[in-house]
């Protein structure tokens, strides 16, 4: 899969936002965007509005997150804890989220076929397998795409984003580099490039000859869609709106209360989730906000530990903040990774890919909440050395993609067109039934 790391996001220059808007993070500003929502449908005014997404980035392991299987072999040692949900454990660091579980539901018998970093990645974040002839949306963008009504135009941010992405951020697929998320770091620094560094005058005169450049190039590449659709003074138009938005304030956590900092932890995935928060508040469609670190292949249960520490205030933080806000009707949350940890340990004490059946946890927009789907062995079946693919209620990793679109109002078995000219399904899963309220 190809590495579409922008690697640059704070050394951008003005003038490159303004220019490159069609083949950076800032490509939502194109008029194909418009153009493509002009046959969209609108969302339902009671359905679930917006998506976060906690993406956990090299794979959590479930027997010490969200499956814990205390005092069997497969435990390994690692412990659990009771939650508010009756019969429901979280593995032992998860305190505060077992505070909140309740409202949080658990789907524990995923399963995917790949087994590597990036493919899984790929097939999770767009509900497909790779394929060498066509490059699928993520589901944000698959929601920008579908999802399009007052609101959404009246938005001068970004209505995609992810915060501390990795290299595989959301990406746009078919559908354009304009359903690209929008990447930012740490939101206790400012936005990059959205502040002009002269007077106004000066400024006039740079967007005239940007305008004279864009005008001559477009003569030229008239015939060239992509290009047409990235340049240009609508795009510049709205790169401006963007710089002089009240609505940036939203990336912005430095003045939040002390406390509610405090509360979602003092790191950056803490303030992320807070900025995902505030974000979403003011219109935002999906925000997936990235927490690495999950790659245990040697010293698995301390280093799991140090993550379940920064995901745990977090993570329940959120979904309390969305209660008190009055947005988690209208939001759904998603927390997981790629695949899950082998249940058995290696010789370097640590857990390796498993994607036979691993772990992700849903919250809000509708979704039930206290309830487990699906379950793990916690002992080898007879005559096996390791549980393997013996699960019960095993759902695909596209079930996920298909509840949370159906929950959103999408008609996710409707095809659209690709440019390789065939006809797809923006999803081939089915809602998760237990989950569905």
């Amino acid at each position: 899969m190809e590495d579409h790391s922008c690697g640059g996001i704070d050394h951008l220059d003005r003038r490159t936002l303004l220019k490159m808007a069609g083949l950076s993070g800032l490509s939502w500003l194109t008029p194909v965007a418009t153009a493509l929502a002009r046959n969209n449908q609108r969302i339902p005014t009671k359905k679930p509005l917006s998506v976060i997404i906690l993406w956990l980035e090299g794979a959590p392991s479930q027997l010490e997150t969200f499956d814990p299987h205390p005092g069997t072999k497969i435990a390994a040692g690692s412990k659990a804890i009771k939650t508010k949900a009756p019969g429901i454990m979280l593995g032992d660091g998860l305190v505060q989220t077992a505070e909140q579980m309740e409202s949080i539901s658990i789907v524990r018998a995923l399963t995917s076929r790949e087994g590597d970093h990036q493919r899984a990645i790929y097939n999770v974040k767009t509900g497909f397998r790779p394929d060498p002839t066509l490059k699928h949306p993520a589901i944000g963008s698959i929601i920008c795409h579908q999802l399009n009504n007052e609101r959404d135009q009246a938005m001068q941010v970004p209505r995609h984003i992810s915060i501390l992405p990795s290299q595989l951020p959301g990406r746009g697929g078919y559908l354009g580099d304009q359903f690209d998320a929008f990447k930012v770091g740490d939101p206790v620094n400012r936005v990059s490039d959205i502040t002009s560094h002269v007077d106004k005058s000066r400024q006039s005169k740079r967007l005239q000859s940007l305008r004279y450049l864009d005008s001559n190039f477009l003569k030229k590449n008239a015939s060239n869609k992509a290009i047409a659709g990235s340049l240009g003074d609508f795009n510049t138009k709205a790169a401006l709106d963007m710089m002089s938005s009240d609505q940036l304030a939203a990336f912005n956590v430095n003045e939040a209360p002390k406390a509610l900092l405090t509360s979602f932890g003092e790191t950056p995935f803490g303030r992320s989730c807070l900025a995902a928060l505030q974000l979403i508040e003011t219109g935002v469609r999906c925000v997936e906000v990235t927490l690495g670190g999950w790659d245990t292949h040697a010293n698995n249960h301390e280093l799991q530990g140090k993550r379940i520490k920064i995901l745990d205030p977090a993570f329940a933080s959120l979904i309390s903040e969305l209660k008190k806000r009055d947005l988690f009707d209208s939001t759904i949350v998603l927390c997981g990774g790629e695949f899950g940890r082998t249940p058995h340990l290696n010789p370097l004490g640590g857990r390796d890919h498993w994607p036979h059946g691993f772990s992700i946890a849903l919250a809000g927009g509708g979704i039930a909440g206290g309830r487990v789907i699906g379950e793990t062995h916690s002992a080898p079946p007879k005559g096996e050395k390791r549980p393997r693919k013996l699960l019960k209620n095993p759902h695909p990793i596209e079930d996920i993609h298909a509840t949370v679109l159906h929950q959103l109002g999408i008609d996710f078995h409707q095809e659209l067109n690709t440019p390789v000219g065939r006809p797809l399904a923006i999803c081939e899963g089915q809602p998760i039934k237990e989950l569905l309220g």
